[in-house]
């Protein structure tokens, strides 16, 4: 496991390069440019929706809400709401593009999606950079990622590359990354009752005594339906979970 993750963490020596922003508009999002890469960026910002006093003294929290893979970055609305409701700006980010190769189908995952995670990563790292400047009522210092699936993947990498920039992760049933083992970083992970996490994804009962982890496993619960288009109690029980944690 220890040398699985010192080859993970090689690629955080990458430079993360950022360039000029320019958005259009697309529909609901805007469409961000990072020209280093050539790549639009499709994002859907959402404003705090509690009349929250947010001022560049006062800064108010950030969330990132990275999709599962083949599925709208705004699918997760009943995500979005409860963030916006507890004073978060929300930035739901579409990290696959029709010119992105398919997600790796092989063994080992750890090695084989790693392209796909790390420009997740790339992402992420453009867009807090940029979008600092554009909201700076914002604090975009200490995060907090949701990700379903493969965005969960997405999520826990971000938090292992740049601990020192993310306070919360909080992923729905993401099965391939490991979980960052770190004091200062509280995670939430909600569990699908129909496919098991790989290898060392999960903290053992030992490791959940160190970290501020919380692993809930939701019966009767599917990986699939752990977005806007699943049954209204799964919805619920979601909101109800990640609410609390913000609470």
């Amino acid at each position: 496991m220890q040398k699985t993750l010192k080859n993970l963490f090689i690629l955080s020596a990458l430079t993360l390069t950022t360039s000029i922003i320019s958005t259009t508009s697309y529909a609901n999002d805007d469409v961000i440019t990072d020209d280093s890469r050539n790549r639009t960026i499709p994002i859907n910002i959402a404003l705090p929706s509690n009349n929250a006093k947010c001022t560049e003294q006062a800064k108010c929290p950030v969330a990132f809400i990275n999709a599962g893979y083949g599925i709208s970055h705004n699918k997760y609305t009943f995500a979005s709401n409860v963030f916006n409701q507890r004073g978060y700006l929300t930035v739901a980010v579409a990290h696959e593009l029709k010119t992105d190769p398919d997600l790796n189908r092989e063994q080992p995952y750890l090695t084989t999606r790693m392209e796909n995670w790390h420009r997740g990563v790339v992402t992420l790292k453009f867009l807090v950079n940029e979008l600092a400047s554009e909201y700076p009522a914002y604090d975009f210092t200490k995060l907090a990622l949701f990700g379903h699936s493969n965005g969960g993947d997405i999520s826990a990498l971000y938090g292992s590359i740049y601990p020192n920039e993310v306070s919360t992760i909080i992923t729905l049933d993401h099965r391939r990354m490991l979980i960052p083992r770190n004091k200062n970083i509280r995670v939430l992970t909600l569990r699908g009752s129909d496919y098991p996490a790989d290898a060392n994804v999960l903290l053992t009962a030992e490791e959940q005594g160190v970290y501020p982890v919380k692993q809930t496993l939701i019966e009767k619960s599917r990986h699939n339906d752990m977005y806007d288009g699943g049954p209204k109690w799964l919805l619920d029980r979601m909101s109800k979970e990640v609410g609390a944690l913000n609470s």
